[in-house]
């Protein structure tokens, strides 16, 4: 009896709020959808409070369902002017939600326009505002698209989620694209739960996680059944699915829990790879001064070559030293003395990996005149010689390459970084042998969100490298969730990550993208590790996306058999 008064009180709750939600009007709904996409945020790093979509993503619905009945019944005389009403409504809704959803989620961009503040400073509120506001366009038309095809019931939640995944997919696509935060890296709050990547990548996730947390909103206030003829009938229908949905998010736990279970204990062998990942927290402010160069270089060389607790002997034959991107402000393959500093710092048999720029004259010009510039990854062998060179492929707009860069600089806009220009583009990714150790596949900051573009695809390497400067963005959230996607991607891939950070954070991640080691965000130090192994290659690494097309064909399969007749 008491169960009974307590689920009617629980339905009784959701009805009203529902209701409540649904029947709010001209600001107040926008406002309410600017707040649910705020409060979103708390389910990413470094909050990773994962209840919260339960709350916001109902919400959403709810507010879809004040637009009116489904649009694609609508008829009469005005039918063709409802529905174009009803597409409007959808998408200033879900434009409202995605602005507030990445003003907040994104706000850490703020960071990097104080480290010249003299210079940026006058960019910081249109950066921090615009982007989000043209990434809200991808949610406008998710929830415009899905209001085109809204149904009762559940059927609509499938129908958001196959229309919000899609718009997800562009935005990581469109443009260069732009994949950070999608709903589905709230999955990486539980080591368990993101084992799923390994099947159906970080856009799959997303699909999955909207069709469990936007289930409380079954209850649909325009669409109750007019043959419900008890309250114990109509709790049966709305709760079931709800608790199913629960269900279905602990048996995802279960599935990836058994995965771990079954994972076999990584332990070195005295023929591993030993890998010293070096830290050195240096400010962004102090990174480019000329004076600071030999200060840095004895930085790196010292906490390169000294012993400590996880390695006494300091570095062996077998290691591998990572240092950060551009970790010395030089054209190190133009500095012999450095390289020879590096010959000496490292055992016969090491390597490092180190991040750098990388300057080319003009192929009809002078050799001492450099004109094109990379943003590159070097590997140096203990004799001080470059055996492999890597550039980046994917730059970051406005920080790394300025669209129509001569243009815009003569009216005073400029790139974050110092070179005037633009980086030039490499080939990529790649997979880089490495004498002595697994081949790797190198990746420069944040080349590593793009769940698709991460290794060559002909040639599997053994392991990523994934060298960054996030001290641009300082103690913010930023640093945390560019993390979070570093674990996915081991996930989908199989592979092991070693990750050098400048100012962190730094780690050592497994296959399962467990974090195996790591150095906390601001801090100096090393990590040393032994380089974990691969795993076969997983159905993402085989197949890609189109584990997703086949969910979202799958889900716009389950709408056609379930619609009403």
């Amino acid at each position: 009896m008491n169960a009974d008064r307590g689920l009617t009180a629980l339905f009784s709750a959701l009805e009203r709020v529902a209701r409540e939600v649904a029947l709010l009007r001209s600001w107040r709904r926008l406002l309410a959808a600017f707040f649910a996409g705020s409060l979103s945020v708390l389910a990413l790093p470094p909050i990773h409070f994962l209840p919260i979509l339960f709350v916001t993503f109902p919400v959403l619905v709810w507010l879809l369902d004040g637009l009116g009945g489904p649009a694609s019944v609508v008829l009469g005389e005005d039918a063709t002017a409802t529905r174009r009403r009803m597409l409007r409504g959808g998408a200033a809704i879900g434009w409202w939600f995605g602005f507030g959803y990445f003003l907040f989620g994104l706000h850490w961009i703020g960071y990097a326009f104080m480290v010249e503040a003299e210079k940026f400073a006058i960019f910081m509120p249109f950066a921090i505002t615009l982007l989000p506001a043209g990434l809200a366009i991808f949610t406008g038309a998710a929830t415009a698209l899905a209001r085109a095809v809204w149904l009762p019931g559940y059927l609509r939640i499938v129908s958001l989620a196959i229309s919000w995944c899609i718009f997800e997919w562009l935005r990581g696509h469109v443009l260069t694209g732009f994949p950070w935060n999608l709903i589905g890296e709230s999955f990486t709050a539980s080591d368990a739960l993101m084992q799923w990547a390994a099947l159906t990548g970080a856009y799959g996730l997303s699909f999955i996680a909207i069709l469990i947390v936007a289930a409380p909103a079954f209850f649909d206030p325009h669409a109750r059944a007019a043959d419900i003829h008890s309250v114990r009938l109509s709790i049966r229908e709305v709760l079931v699915v709800p608790f199913a949905a629960l269900a279905a998010l602990v048996l995802l736990w279960a599935g990836g829990a058994m995965r771990l279970a079954a994972a076999e204990p990584h332990v070195a062998s005295p023929d591993d790879v030993m890998l010293r990942i070096v830290q050195p927290n240096i400010p962004q402010t102090q990174k480019w001064r000329p004076e600071s160069r030999i200060a840095i270089l004895g930085q790196f060389l010292r906490m390169s070559s000294d012993p400590t607790p996880e390695a006494p002997q300091g570095l062996g034959p077998h290691s591998i030293v990572v240092w950060p991107e551009s970790a010395l402000s030089i054209f190190l393959a133009r500095e012999p003395y450095v390289l020879s500093a590096i010959s000496r710092m490292l055992p016969k048999g090491a390597l490092l990996i180190t991040g750098s720029v990388r300057g080319e004259p003009s192929p009809d010009g002078p050799a001492d005149k450099l004109e094109r510039f990379y943003n590159s990854l070097y590997t140096v062998d203990s004799d001080g010689k470059i055996i492999a060179t890597y550039d980046k492929f994917h730059l970051v707009p406005f920080g790394e390459y300025l669209p129509y860069h001569r243009w815009l600089e003569s009216i005073g806009l400029h790139k974050l970084t110092k070179l005037q220009g633009s980086f030039d583009v490499g080939p990529g990714p790649i997979t880089m042998p490495l004498p002595g150790a697994p081949s790797a596949s190198p990746l420069i900051c944040y080349e590593i969100i793009f769940p698709e573009a991460v290794v060559n695809a002909t040639k599997r390497p053994g392991w990523i490298v994934n060298v960054t400067n996030d001290a641009w963005f300082g103690s913010s959230s930023g640093p945390y969730q560019h993390l979070s996607q570093v674990r996915l991607r081991a996930v989908e891939q199989g592979l092991p990550i070693a990750r050098a950070a400048n100012t962190g954070i730094s780690a050592v991640i497994d296959p399962y993208g467990r974090i195996l080691a790591q150095r906390a965000l601001n801090t100096a130090g090393v990590i040393d590790y032994p380089l974990p192994h691969a795993l076969a290659p997983t159905p993402y690494a085989r197949f890609g996306d189109w584990l997703f097309g086949l969910l979202l064909l799958a889900g716009a399969g389950f709408l056609y058999a379930f619609r009403p007749r």
